[in-house]
């Protein structure tokens, strides 16, 4: 109920496009439908995210992008979806050769049709990242494979929704993902009441993934309990999401207490790598979320004589909030710490006119200064 509720909030607000798409590899002329986020700024890049299959599973991918980026737990991105609609028409798009398991015929048209015309349309029209994501479903979700085994990948996330695959693809994907030098997410799921055929050979495959040794893969696996072939997507989208995007969100209180008060190094220093981490893998820079500044914060203030985050968290504050308080309260903290209160008074003095962020109010800064004359009787 929830995630029906989710989906028709979403189609009542989301900008969705349904476009002819006139295509020369394909020689015909295509449905997609196009989702813009709501927000969509020149001054910002967008990762894209191709859904197959989008007749019916575009809609569920739209709901938890906006879901997901409304909360800020992934970026807003831009959803391209390719629609499906007949059975053999699907199937012809995705043919394979029975015997090396390789795209055939009209599969190879459709492979370059999204390589080579689709994406390059949406990255000419809109401002995009470099992260790039597919999503597929049992015939869709083998195809996508496709792109994984190319020398250098278009995509760098692929969720396979039981994926039904061809002959020799399961050893291809293991030994590629060995391979890689550069970060990819691999999502793979199945379900108690999936088809036989293909549980038993995701499960044999996850057997397999679960060994790779290679540190800039990020494998995630669901083996749903109440699903089958089909109601498994609308589990598996958010799982996959969440998990493919678990870096970009905000700290949490789970990730405080079980990472941040266990460092044995810097908390900025945590915080630095987790927004490098961020830039990295997506594509673009992350402004750091007001969230994760007072994350930080709470865990330096643990340690009193730890004064250089302090002053470093101010620099990072000026930068990322300029207009606000935030970097006149952590250096006037960083200058009551180094003992040197008739710096700290100007700064809460100065903060005083700047904008309130958080817990940093203009009375708290008021009452800073307040404390500090009365402690030195000025």
């Amino acid at each position: 109920m929830f995630f029906v509720a989710l989906m028709s909030f979403s189609l009542a607000t989301a900008q969705v496009k349904v476009e002819q798409f006139s295509s020369k590899k394909l020689n015909e002329t295509r449905d997609i439908q196009l989702y813009i986020p709501e927000g969509y700024s020149e001054e910002k890049v967008y990762p894209i995210i191709v859904v197959l299959d989008a007749h019916y599973l575009f809609e569920s991918v739209v709901a938890n992008t906006r879901f997901y980026s409304y909360w800020d737990e992934m970026p807003e991105s831009i959803v391209v979806g390719i629609n499906q609609y007949k059975t053999e028409d699907r199937e012809k798009d995705v043919a394979y050769d029975d015997d090396n398991g390789l795209p055939k015929d009209k599969g190879n048209q459709f492979f370059e049709f999204i390589g080579m015309e689709l994406i390059p349309f949406v990255e000419k029209n809109y401002n995009t990242a470099n992260f790039k994501m597919i999503i597929g479903h049992d015939l869709t979700a083998n195809f996508a494979n496709y792109y994984l085994l190319k020398e250098a990948p278009l995509f760098d996330a692929y969720i396979n929704l039981s994926p039904s695959f061809a002959p020799k693809m399961e050893e291809r994907i293991a030994k590629r993902l060995e391979e890689f030098e550069k970060k990819k997410f691999y999502y793979l799921a199945t379900a108690e009441e999936d088809t036989k055929k293909s549980a038993t050979k995701i499960r044999a495959f996850n057997a397999t993934l679960k060994n790779l040794k290679n540190e800039n893969i990020f494998y995630y696996y669901d083996d749903f309990t109440e699903a089958n072939h089909n109601s498994l997507a609308v589990q598996a989208i958010p799982r996959a999401m969440s998990q493919i995007f678990s870096m970009y969100r905000p700290i949490s209180v789970k990730e405080y207490k079980e990472k941040i008060l266990n460092l044995t190094t810097s908390p900025y220093l945590y915080l630095n790598d987790k927004y490098e981490t961020i830039k990295n893998l997506f594509g673009f820079e992350k402004r750091v979320t007001v969230n994760d500044f007072m994350a930080i914060y709470s865990a330096v203030r643990r340690d009193e004589k730890n004064t250089e985050d302090l002053k470093l968290l101010a620099k990072l504050g000026k930068k990322e909030y300029p207009d606000t308080a935030l970097f006149h309260f952590f250096m006037g903290e960083y200058y009551e710490k180094t003992e040197a209160p008739k710096k700290a008074l100007r700064m809460y003095q100065n903060g005083f006119s700047m904008n309130p962020i958080d817990f940093i109010t203009k009375d708290l800064m008021l009452d800073k200064a307040d404390k500090l004359k009365q402690d030195f009787g000025w």
